[in-house]
């Protein structure tokens, strides 16, 4: 049975960093590709960051780039997402989620994930 278990959430003021972090176990991990997604109260889920299985190619949303970073660390079963820059409208639940198919790209599309966390909350105050 594949488990993710994220982490690191919490209330940051504007400006402010958090790193989460996804632990995934079920699966071997260092054969599939892995992203965050997050969701707003009152809107859709929506992609984050993803990479690449092997970590050599990482794929981002316009919203987050050059503020977040998504890298993995395959002896730890673990993805994290750096986020530095934190502005109000990144306040959301962050989701991680793994890739139903082996050595995937880093997708931008829920369909391309199977198993999901149980999501860990963001809030960044003004």
């Amino acid at each position: 049975q594949v488990q993710l278990v994220e982490s690191g959430g919490g209330l940051v003021q504007t400006g402010g960093s958090l790193r989460l972090s996804c632990a995934a176990s079920g699966r071997t991990f260092s054969n599939y590709a892995m992203g965050w997604f997050r969701q707003a109260p009152g809107k859709e889920r929506e992609f984050v960051a993803s990479i690449a299985w092997s970590g050599s190619y990482t794929n981002y949303a316009d919203s987050v780039m050059g503020r977040f970073t998504i890298s993995r660390d395959n002896a730890k079963n673990t993805v994290y997402l750096q986020m530095n820059s934190l502005k109000p409208e990144d306040t959301a639940v962050y989701y991680c989620a793994i890739q139903k198919n082996l050595y995937g790209g880093p997708s931008r599309n829920t369909y391309a994930y199977d198993y999901w966390g149980q999501g860990t909350q963001v809030t960044v105050s003004p």
